[in-house]
């Protein structure tokens, strides 16, 4: 048995012969005719994609991803770095600076918060109010600053409603009325 015989075994498969390029034609026309459009637009959107990585991959110099840190020279990365170390440190110490100023002013609070729980006690040991005790003293010291302390009197306002107003008479109320709800079982489910 020799391969170079040009034998049956040789050949990619038996012909196309016209009932089965007839059959082929009618296949792909069909699918053109029902799938036409999808077609055309998968072929548009890939080649768009195609000239869009062509275009990115001839703008890099050198044409490949890691050619570009390999070319820069030395002295250049070192400046980078040490821009790169200078930034993070002025960033490290600003944020202690911040943090700093927080602590100062939670020591303030907490200060404040002590002051605040000695007085409510002693006020509690002398046997007054602390509440109370808090607004007075908060009025002694508004009071203090000003030179006599003269009682306001509130200006005469006229009320809301006459005096002689029931909400549950019905009368005088306007429009709205209340009326009792219905009774018997609720009608839930």
């Amino acid at each position: 048995m020799d391969l170079g015989d040009g034998g049956p075994a040789a050949g990619p498969g038996p012909a196309l012969g016209r009932g089965g390029l007839e059959a082929l034609q009618h296949t792909v026309g069909s699918v053109l005719s029902g799938y036409g459009w999808y077609v055309l637009l998968a072929a548009v959107a890939v080649y768009l994609l195609v000239q869009k990585v062509s275009r990115s991959l001839a703008a890099r110099p050198g044409g490949r991803p890691g050619a570009a840190e390999a070319a820069e020279e030395p002295d250049v990365v070192v400046r980078r770095q040490e821009a790169l170390a200078a930034a993070r440190l002025r960033m490290q110490e600003e944020l202690n600076a911040q943090a700093e100023k927080y602590k100062e002013k939670q020591r303030q609070l907490e200060e404040e918060r002590r002051r605040q729980k000695i007085a409510m006690w002693e006020s509690m040991q002398e046997g007054k109010s602390y509440k109370g005790n808090l607004k007075l003293n908060q009025e002694a010291e508004s009071g203090a600053s000003s030179a006599s302390t003269v009682p306001k009197s509130k200006p005469n306002k006229k009320p809301l409603r006459g005096g002689g107003y029931n909400p549950l008479s019905g009368e005088g109320g306007g429009t709205c009325s209340w009326r009792p709800g219905r009774r018997g079982p609720s009608a839930g489910g």
